[in-house]
This record gives structure tokens, sequence and C-alpha cells, in this order.
């Protein structure tokens, strides 16, 4: 007969507190993608916790739960937009030597101006900012200014605009123009009779924006 005191083996199993941080952190971003994909598409309009809920399949009470309602999902929008910026535009000269002030904002530009045609969502924000004056338009707004503002000052390091040239509005100037011929563009393929159909044009558009910035900054 096998002794009483034997050693009983018990599975091991994920601790149930772990399950559910893990269940929680994949269900908070099923609801940000949704949030996201839901703006890119329909606006502000249609934008409401339901229809979050619907696009997440989840119960918008999670929504509550995890966001604290409307006003915290746009929040999270915000933030996420941070991360938007570290991601299409990164942190690395791609191959280019930086020595000029130019040299940065021609890097900038471009980086910029192939990030916004890839994003809908991003494209949607800024034609809010032209066309829109809401607190959630503005918090959006304000995530993706302040993410550019600190891109720009990781990489410029000692590098620094001529003298006498006011780089803030100046730069200014050159996002305009590329969130204006990108928007554009996804409207009628064309920006002041400039035809921006295929890659071809793209790269006729891209020349042209570095000669402005070099025209400038040297």
């Amino acid at each position: 007969m096998a002794p009483t005191n034997a050693a009983v083996k018990i599975p091991l199993e994920v601790p149930v507190v772990e399950k559910r941080v893990r269940n929680r952190a994949a269900t908070e971003q099923v609801i940000l993608d949704a949030a996201k994909r839901l703006l890119a598409e329909q606006g502000f309009q249609n934008f409401g916790i339901n229809a979050v809920a619907r696009g997440a399949g989840c119960d918008k009470q999670l929504i509550y739960r995890y966001y604290g309602g409307l006003d915290g999902l746009v929040e999270a929008i915000g933030t996420d937009l941070g991360s938007w910026v570290t991601d299409r535009i990164p942190d690395d000269t791609g191959g280019m030597f930086l020595l000029t002030y130019g040299d940065l904002m021609e890097r900038l530009s471009m980086l910029f101006l192939d990030a916004l045609r890839a994003d809908p969502l991003m494209r949607r924000i800024v034609a809010w900012e032209v066309s829109e004056n809401s607190e959630q338009v503005r918090r959006l707004s304000e995530a993706r200014s302040k993410a550019l503002a600190g891109w720009i000052e990781r990489m410029r390091g000692s590098l620094m605009p001529p003298k006498g040239v006011d780089s803030q509005a100046v730069n200014a100037m050159i996002f305009a123009a590329i969130q204006h011929i990108v928007l554009a563009a996804a409207v009628s393929d064309q920006c002041a009779g400039l035809a921006l159909k295929n890659a071809k044009d793209w790269e006729k558009a891209a020349t042209a924006l570095k000669r402005v910035v070099r025209g400038v900054y040297g």
C-alpha cells in the first residue's frame, strides 16, 4: 500500500489575477482600436459609447469601467497619438546625416508627409482642426502638436536655424502645406492643379517640398 503522506502534484495554473490583468489590457486595446476606427470612418458626429461598444463587440459598461466614459476614451486616443508620432516618425536619420537644421526639417517633412498619407484617422483629425472648434478636437490636435514638437527637440541637439529665421512660424507653414496637400489629394487627387494620383506625382511633390525647406533653411 502506498504511503498516505505521499506528495501530491498539483498542476500549475496562471494566477487568476494575472489572467484578469491580461484580459483587461486586451479589452482596453480592442475598445481603443474600435474608437479610432469609428472616428476615422464616421467622425465625431456618430461617435458615442453605444457605437464604440458595437464596434468593439463588448458591453458599454466596460468603456465606463476602463475609460471613465467618452471623455476618457478621447483622452486615451490623444495619448495614443503621441505613440503615432513615435511609431511613424522614428528617432533616426534614415541614413541621412543631420549636419544642419535644414537637414533636420527636410527629414521631418518627408516623414510627416508619408505618415499623414498612410493614416486616415490622422487626416480626419487634421481636417477637424480647421472645421470644428470643440474640446475633443482641441485635445487630439494638442496631443499631435506636442508629440511633433517633442520629436524636433529630441532630434535637434545643437542644431540651430539660420540667424533671423523664425523657425516656429516657418515650420507651422511647412506643416500646414503638407496637411493641405494630403487632404486635397484624398478628396480630388490633386492640389492647386498639381496631380497627386500616383507615386511619380508624389515624388514630384516631395521634391518641391524639399526645395521649399532648403530655400528657407539652406
